[in-house]
């Protein structure tokens, strides 16, 4: 009887055990996630949850939301640009291949030929303040104004948040986001990896080129191209 009795009650206590497990599971991905959120919003760059915040956008989905601070102290929120064309270009002035495409006049004059279409283009430094060739704000706006860039505004990212959302991992590495807000463009500024100027001029520029297809009514041919550059240093 006392046996019986034993075994009868063995699966309802194994039921309560895995239903407690499976609560404390929950709770603690929600304590997690709120952590992460917080400590976002806490570092100056915040995405903001309405898309997998985990797993870096592929294209043809949903550009990640965000808000970051410029280099001037102005806040900026991506989804304030709904409607437009946005491209974001990862930078770092200390990276021979940034200094390359800005030194050379490429860059400054790639974002000027797509602002002038009324696209919005935002440089962002995800370089932690701890590595050798970080710049604070003051710094990296001075560098900007010398290389006569152009960009709509140059964010702080310096605790990486934005940039590891996005999956950049390299200066320059550029996501050009269409009007509704979907991802349509990942990958080099051209076609020929190397930080040697003279390769500029026989190189495909992948950003005036998918920009150009995009105003002129037409698919965008090359979605999805490899970066190159630096390897972003990112906070540890």
């Amino acid at each position: 009887m006392e046996l019986k009795l034993a075994m009868s009650l063995s699966p309802t206590s194994d039921s309560r055990s895995l239903r407690a497990a499976r609560h404390a599971r929950a709770a603690l991905s929600r304590a997690s996630r709120r952590a992460v959120v917080a400590a976002a919003v806490a570092l100056g760059g915040a995405f903001l949850m309405g898309t997998n915040a985990f797993a870096a956008p592929a294209v043809g989905q949903q550009a990640p939301d965000f808000v970051a601070v410029d280099t001037t102290g102005a806040k900026h929120k991506l989804s304030d640009f709904a409607g437009k064309f946005v491209v974001l270009e990862w930078t770092n002035p200390g990276c021979p291949f940034v200094r390359k495409h800005y030194g050379s006049g490429n860059m400054p004059a790639t974002q000027k030929a797509a602002t002038a279409k009324g696209v919005v283009w935002l440089a962002i430094n995800s370089t932690e303040r701890a590595a050798s060739d970080y710049l604070k704000a003051d710094a990296l706006d001075a560098w900007m104004k010398s290389q006569s860039a152009a960009p709509t505004a140059v964010l702080m990212d310096e605790d990486g948040v934005i940039g590891q959302v996005y999956g950049a991992r390299t200066t320059p590495h550029i996501f050009i986001i269409d009007p509704k807000g979907t991802l349509v463009y990942a990958g080099g500024i051209d076609s020929i990896a190397s930080a040697r100027v003279d390769d500029i001029k026989t190189a495909t520029n992948y950003v005036n080129q998918a920009l150009g297809e995009a105003f002129g009514g037409k698919p965008i041919s090359a979605t999805t191209t490899r970066p190159y550059g630096c390897s972003i240093k990112y906070k540890t």
